[in-house]
């Protein structure tokens, strides 16, 4: 590999030493120059950034020290090798430069090869770190998908059971999404829903109903309404989710995906005012993540065809949720809902399954 689109920064207020430099890397180096810290800090900035920087500590005005320094606070700065090159030879001002985060110190009068030598060391240890590093992002990105997918796999299986809910999958976390952004706006759930906790809401979504898979399709695929015996064992699938969820996190150990998970899927059918299952919680003793999809769950088997059920308009699906505050639903949640309605809107039309479908969703 070619070092000549490398570029070097040469920081020195002497111009002297600046031709002395120039000299030794012009055959092998794209070389800028920059004679105060000022400039520098701009060259360093401007794309297309230099490889590496050769420092001078004493400038009059900024000297070298505060200029590595804000390269070194500056994210679009701080991963550019720095060699201080420099007539103070005090072992304290050496400690104090690779203190700041230089990679290396040079006393002057320098040694051409010597230099020439260290130079191309570091810069091969930066495209080594620079390839690991997207490296381990690529591998990261690779297993986030490879976790993503198997999570949705996992839903639907439980979802396949019943052939009419195919969409329901990706409706209800992107329902959980909006739903979550919205009622972050709520002084009272500001530090709760951080971005990072809203993406671990949606992807945990799709296992809310994992507890489905043990449910018979006698009662899973029942066209009527279920008698009161059959009722008690679908709400089963709440305790069944959470302990298969359970059997999973002793593999694997505890974390805060499926903690988070196990939650949702045990009291996603819990009410605010304490009558829901299965075991008739009440208020912000619900988690949060089973009050969210509490409301994400029964808008979409509201607005979609069930086996035992027609869809109902999305007009009407809001006025029964709006009713439902403080009894089914959390009015804190409620109210996040009337506020993005209009996009449960746009993801139901997105996801619908059927020209029926899309006739109610847009009444």
């Amino acid at each position: 590999m070619s070092l000549k689109r490398h570029r070097v920064l040469i920081v020195d207020d002497i111009v002297a030493n600046i031709d002395i430099l120039l000299e030794t890397l012009k055959d092998e180096y794209t070389v800028i120059v920059a004679t105060n810290g000022k400039k520098a800090l701009k060259l360093a900035s401007r794309k297309p950034q230099p490889d590496i920087i050769l420092l001078d500590i004493m400038m009059p005005e900024m000297d070298g020290f505060e200029v590595c320094s804000r390269l070194k606070a500056d994210n679009s700065t701080k991963n550019i090798p720095v060699i201080f090159v420099t007539t103070l030879t005090q072992s304290s001002d050496e400690a104090k430069g690779l203190e700041l985060g230089a990679v290396d110190y040079i006393a002057k009068p320098i040694h051409p090869q010597l230099l020439k030598a260290r130079i191309f060391n570091h810069l091969e240890l930066k495209v080594h770190k620079d390839n690991l590093e997207e490296l381990v992002y690529e591998r990261t990105k690779e297993l986030k998908l490879a976790k993503e997918a198997t999570i949705e796999a996992m839903g639907i299986v439980a979802e396949n059971r019943d052939p009419e809910t195919g969409g329901h999958i990706q409706r209800t976390k992107n329902y959980m999404k909006v739903l979550a952004k919205e009622l972050a706006f709520n002084p009272k759930y500001k530090d709760r829903l951080s971005k990072d906790m809203i993406e671990l809401l949606y992807s945990s979504a799709p296992l809310h109903d994992i507890g489905k898979v043990a449910i018979s399709d006698k009662i899973l695929l029942k066209s009527t309404k279920l008698n009161s015996s059959e009722f008690e064992k679908m709400k089963e699938h709440t305790t069944i989710g959470e302990a298969t969820i359970e059997i999973v996190q002793t593999k694997v150990g505890k974390n805060e995906f499926l903690e988070t998970a196990k939650m949702m899927a045990v009291s996603h059918h819990e009410k605010y005012d304490g009558s829901g299952y299965p075991r008739g919680l009440k208020g912000d003793d619900i988690p949060l993540c089973g009050r969210l999809m509490a409301l994400a769950d029964v808008y979409d088997a509201l607005i979609s065809r069930r086996t035992y059920k027609e869809p109902i308009s999305h007009s009407k699906v809001v006025e029964i949720i709006k009713n439902d505050s403080g009894t089914h639903f959390d009015p804190d949640i409620v109210d996040a809902f009337l506020n993005s309605c209009e996009k449960f809107r746009e993801i139901a039309i997105e996801f619908a399954q059927s020209e029926e479908e899309l006739k109610f969703i847009n009444q």
